[in-house]
């Protein structure tokens, strides 16, 4: 893991909705209508960005698509909005870009902010002068409450305080699994393992490793939660996928699944264990589990 990211722990949700664009360009062949989306992305975050949906020949579009990231440092990080137009040959040509300071957000309440597309974020670029469309997002900080203000609630002798306390973090936080290796894996026709997470509907994959059965992956993913998910579980699916000649006759293979209960994480705040796979003859997964709080 990252040492530097471990530091630092999360001090809240953003809950972010792409509202619409207005006024974009005209990016298509021989001047034609842009088929354009969003990518959002934290500043000084290494998880891939998150996108809309593409908008077919549209220099209005709406999307109303809503989205939420792991705030970790409200001072210096920004929200980062770029807007593409997905072309059909080559390259995404980038139609305009713009921020969002989380320092400038009040908590708890939503700010609907119109942004001027710029070619670059340099106050002083002449190339910002031409106008390039607008983009309105609806935007709301939720910082997690802290356990201090949870134990002056108790003060007060209300039983929901207390009932926080003693079941674990109070308010939101943040999920990080790991998922480390699997030994032992075996497809029926190719074994190129991936692992695939899901949790509440959200899903993850790590990359894939091609003809191994003893898979080191280490690779990281983070969910954001509004409460501690302490009656949900986590599923975890290792599959195969086949190569390029091999897929025309084989599909992607299950090689073996588990669902984990996110109870002992949440209290005693880190798992790392080997799981034996359901389906699996021999195979093992190991997952670590993290569960942080501000």
């Amino acid at each position: 893991m990252d040492p530097s990211k471990a530091s630092k722990r999360p001090v809240g949700i953003l809950f972010v909705k792409v509202v619409r664009a207005q006024n974009l360009e005209k990016k298509g062949l021989l001047g034609s209508k842009s088929d354009p989306y969003v990518k959002l992305k934290m500043s000084d975050d290494r998880l891939p960005s998150k996108k809309t949906r593409v908008k077919r020949s549209n220099l209005n579009p709406e999307w109303n698509e809503e989205f939420k990231f792991v705030v970790i440092d409200l001072e210096n990080q920004s929200l980062d909005v770029n807007v593409f137009h997905r072309a059909q040959v080559g390259k995404h040509v980038k139609m305009g870009m713009n921020k969002v300071l989380l320092k400038e957000l009040a908590p708890e309440e939503t700010q609907v902010s119109t942004l001027n597309l710029l070619k670059t974020m340099d106050p002083n670029d002449v190339q910002n002068e031409k106008p390039r469309g607008q983009i309105t997002l609806e935007v709301t900080y939720k910082p997690f409450k802290q356990e201090e203000d949870m134990e002056e609630e108790s003060m007060d002798g209300t039983e929901e305080a207390q009932k926080a306390l003693d079941n674990g973090p109070p308010g939101g936080g943040l999920l990080l699994v790991v998922v480390h290796e699997a030994q032992d894996l075996e497809g029926k026709h190719h074994t190129n393992p991936y692992a695939k997470i899901i949790f509440k509907g959200e899903e993850k994959k790590t990359k894939v490793i091609k003809k191994n059965r003893d898979p080191r992956w280490e690779d990281e993913f983070e969910f954001a939660c509004e409460e501690p998910p302490t009656n949900d579980k986590l599923h975890v699916e290792v599959l195969s996928k086949p190569g390029k000649i091999g897929g025309i006759l084989h599909g992607k293979e299950t090689l073996g699944f588990i669902y984990i209960a996110l109870a002992g994480v949440i209290s005693n705040r880190r798992t790392n264990e080997k799981y034996r796979l359901i389906g699996s003859k021999n195979g093992q997964i190991q997952i670590e589990l993290q569960w942080r709080t501000s």
